[in-house]
């Protein structure tokens, strides 16, 4: 017995770790078997490893034999294979416990035995497990054995497999492997082969035996290399550990290596008992085992490009259905459109949680609300309108500034005429993939004429209805050409009407808006002050404000320029505000914040303003107002302010009293005069040399102004009443015509500076006071700026 700790060194702890690596990479190569003295000598073909290593191939278990030991394995392949050992060792457990004989219990055991061997991956106690069981059948270290013991250890290849896992309980691939088991195993792997041989009655090599030519391997690159006789041996001491492990697994050698390294086991003699023992016994001259060694036929850049070919062919199929999976599944679609078109359920009357959108809920477009009832009444008893030969439009559209009710407008006729309402954005069509945008027009008609009567209603239509260039990609040509054929596809008998609605309807292709298709385009202006007095009434019933101090038609006086959608958004943020001040109702400044935050934005209140930027803005802004005060045309003063909002410092609002379509001479010249009057303002106090660019934004302003008076307006005696635009569709004025259009609008800005620095120098005084007061109140009403310039205090108590 080796002592306890005792390790292998040397030569064979080398062979021992290229045993234990070459054993982990199970490689698909039936087992060496021999043949019979009867049988025609057989060449069996193994294709050569490119290791350098001196350990045979392994066997695997549900590989094809003739598969090439290089070919590669899916992951997929590996975990089938690991679920079916895995099951297969829990039925061999199965049958060893439910065996009815100890005949049927050694077969089962044995078979367990191989199928541990031949798992990829193993633990160390799998390992003793697996020698425990074959020493149990075998009884090789037994004193005492029975006949179905004795077969079961002839089997030469359970016997190998045996000593190949000995060679690896003593190498170093487990390392926790306790010492006094390694100095055992090991003690194992110097004697078992003795052992066998005694057990088996094979007499030890003496001198009496004699090795032939026929029993020694053959190791050559080539099929048609002749077997290398062995040296003749009279005496042959035991084989040493080294030289047996040397002698079991050298078939993966390389030439005469190989046959170095058998030959030092010591005389053939003694070998063959392992292999041919047992026909050597019934026959005098067993044939070999010729094993013909050969290099592989690919070379390494084929097996690389072959790999590389493989996964190209699998990463583009994976792609491919990737692709499929994402367009059927909607993923990438705009809007979120991947579920099929769902009407909106027809309004109830009787349910006040269905009753719907009707005219009654839309104000201040009364003239589109008109045009739109004909619509109604045809959806409603389309037999009246036919029987005279008339013919609705298939399609209506509807033009207008964002927020003005378009989309309502559009529930509004499906709510009145109690139909089916399809709603879809003009994005929801903008596809990836080719076709995907025209097959979605068509499932929304689809669904639409299955349930005609019914109103298609498609919101931004300019995203799918765009003008076509030569430079559009094919999908958004065929969206539209879908759209187009699907309008040529109904008529009104089926009881379909397509709504579009678009804030640019210039920007629509002409074959779109042509007769037959969206020939009725019906304008939703901004609502006017009744409007706006009707839209304000319709959203503040939903809050609790104070009735009297809140006067609805102030508020949409104020308001001019402000859509629908602005005017509700304005009732919410007052009630919002009032609500933040835990303020019992919603009070008049409550609806002024809730206006100028739409107007100019959130205010900055937690900017740092330094007192001296602080005085300059001032001053700006009162120049600002003292102009919009004294020069004729001008809009009324409404409010001022230095505490920043947005981008602004400060700002000065002014609005009109009623609602304005067009505007003169005088009141153009007011207001270039009314933009110049901050910049002029710091010029009196700082001087020409410390004037700020904070006019920046009102000298654009100006520009604008001018250059319309100028080249669109008539409003220059130079160029008279000629229009000099800058569309593409005009051709450009000669250079000398340009040089007049910028004199003119240069001296119409230079006239309004000058008119602006003679009020503001008149009113100095006046700048003066109002500048102190805007730094002291920080934002001033029109009623609070006459009293500034009248010298009166200010006087602010409570909520106004």
């Amino acid at each position: 017995m080796l002592p306890a700790g005792h390790r292998p060194t040397g030569l064979l702890r080398e062979l021992l770790r290229d045993f234990a690596q070459a054993s982990a990479t199970r490689r698909p190569i039936p087992p060496l078997r021999t043949f019979s003295s009867r049988q025609r000598p057989q060449q069996r073909h193994f294709p050569r490893s490119s290791s350098s290593s001196l350990f045979p191939f392994h066997r695997r278990t549900g590989v094809p034999a003739n598969l090439p030991a290089l070919a590669p394995y899916s992951l997929w392949s590996r975990a089938v294979r690991s679920a079916k050992e895995a099951s297969e060792i829990d039925d061999l457990r199965d049958a060893i416990s439910k065996a009815s004989s100890p005949a049927e219990a050694a077969e089962a055991k044995l078979k367990l035995f191989q199928a541990i061997y031949n798992l990829d991956k193993k633990t160390y106690a799998q390992e003793v497990e697996g020698l425990q069981l074959y020493e149990e059948v075998t009884g090789l270290w037994s004193d005492k054995r029975e006949p179905t013991q004795v077969e079961a250890l002839k089997d030469n290849e359970g016997f190998l497999n045996y000593l190949r896992t000995l060679g690896t309980l003593v190498s170093s691939t487990y390392k926790d492997a306790p010492e006094e088991e390694i100095a055992s195993n090991l003690e194992k792997l110097n004697t078992a082969l003795q052992r066998r041989n005694s057990v088996l009655g094979h007499a030890p090599t003496s001198a009496t035996t004699t090795a032939t030519p026929e029993l020694t391997p053959t190791l050559a690159p080539t099929a048609s290399a002749t077997p290398a006789p062995a040296a003749p041996s009279t005496s042959t001491p035991p084989v040493p550990p080294a030289a047996l492990i040397s002698a079991l697994f050298s078939g993966g050698s390389r030439g005469k290596g190989g046959e170095a390294k058998i030959a030092s086991a010591g005389s053939y003699g003694s070998w063959s008992s392992i292999f041919g023992g047992a026909s050597a016994a019934k026959a005098g001259s067993p044939e070999p085992i010729r094993v013909i060694v050969e290099e592989p036929k690919s070379p390494l850049v084929w097996r690389a490009l072959k790999f590389v070919a493989v996964t190209a062919l699998y990463s583009f199929l994976l792609l491919s259905l990737l692709s499929l999976l994402i367009d059927s599944s909607g993923i990438l679609r705009a809007g979120g459109a991947s579920q099929p078109f769902q009407p909106t359920a027809p309004p109830d009357p009787s349910d006040p949680n269905r009753r719907g959108t009707t005219f009654k809920d839309v104000h201040g477009v009364e003239e589109a609300k008109a045009e739109l009832y004909e619509i109604v009444e045809f959806l409603k008893d389309p037999k009246k309108f036919e029987k005279l030969g008339g013919r609705l439009p298939r399609g209506v559209l509807l033009t207008g500034p964002p927020g003005t009710g378009k989309t309502l407008l559009a529930r509004a006729v499906a709510g009145e005429a109690g139909v089916p309402f399809f709603s879809a954005s003009g994005s929801e069509f903008d596809e990836m993939y080719v076709g995907v945008g025209a097959r979605r027009v068509r499932e929304l008609f689809t669904a639409a004429r299955k349930n005609a009567p019914a109103i298609v209603f498609i919101d931004e239509l300019d995203a799918v209805g765009g003008k076509r260039s030569p430079k559009d990609q094919s999908f958004h040509k065929q969206t539209l050409n879908q759209l187009l054929t699907e309008m040529d596809g109904f008529s009104t008998g089926e009881g379909i009407i397509l709504i579009g609605a678009t804030n640019t309807p210039d920007a629509l292709d002409r074959a779109l808006v042509r007769p037959g298709r969206f020939d009725r385009q019906v304008v939703v202006p901004l609502p006017d002050v009744r409007g706006r007095m009707e839209i304000l009434k319709h959203h503040m019933k939903n809050i609790l404000y104070d009735k009297q101090k809140v006067d609805v038609s102030i508020i949409a006086r104020g308001t001019i320029g402000f859509s629908g959608a602005d005017l509700q958004a304005l009732v919410n943020q007052a009630a919002v505000k009032a609500s933040g001040e835990n303020a019992d109702m919603v009070r008049p400044s409550h609806f002024e914040w809730a206006k100028e935050r739409i107007m100019m934005g959130a205010a900055r209140t937690s900017a740092y303003i330094t007192p001296e930027n602080k005085l300059a803005t001032a001053y700006h802004e009162a120049g600002h107002a003292l102009l919009a005060l004294y020069t004729k045309g001008a809009y009324p003063l409404h409010s001022i302010t230095v505490i920043p909002r947005g981008a602004a410092l400060g700002y000065t609002l002014m609005l009109p009293e009623k609602d304005v379509q067009s505007h003169s001479l005088t009141e153009y010249r007011a207001k270039i005069a009314v933009a110049m009057g901050g910049r002029v303002a710091e010029e009196l106090i700082y001087g020409k040399e410390n004037v700020t660019d904070g006019a920046s934004s009102d000298i654009s302003n100006a520009t604008q102004i001018a250059s319309n008076m100028v080249r669109r307006f008539g409003f220059s005696e130079a160029i008279g009443p000629v229009a000099h635009m800058n569309d593409s569709d005009q051709p450009s004025p000669s250079e000398e015509t340009q040089k007049l259009i910028d004199g003119e609008i240069k001296g119409l800005i230079e006239k309004a500076q000058d008119r602006a620095r003679e009020v503001l120098t008149a009113k100095k005084d006046e700048l003066e006071r109002l500048a102190r007061a805007l730094v002291e109140y920080e934002t001033l009403d029109s009623a609070e700026v006459q009293k500034v310039i009248k010298g009166e205090p200010i006087r602010r108590t409570g909520l106004e």
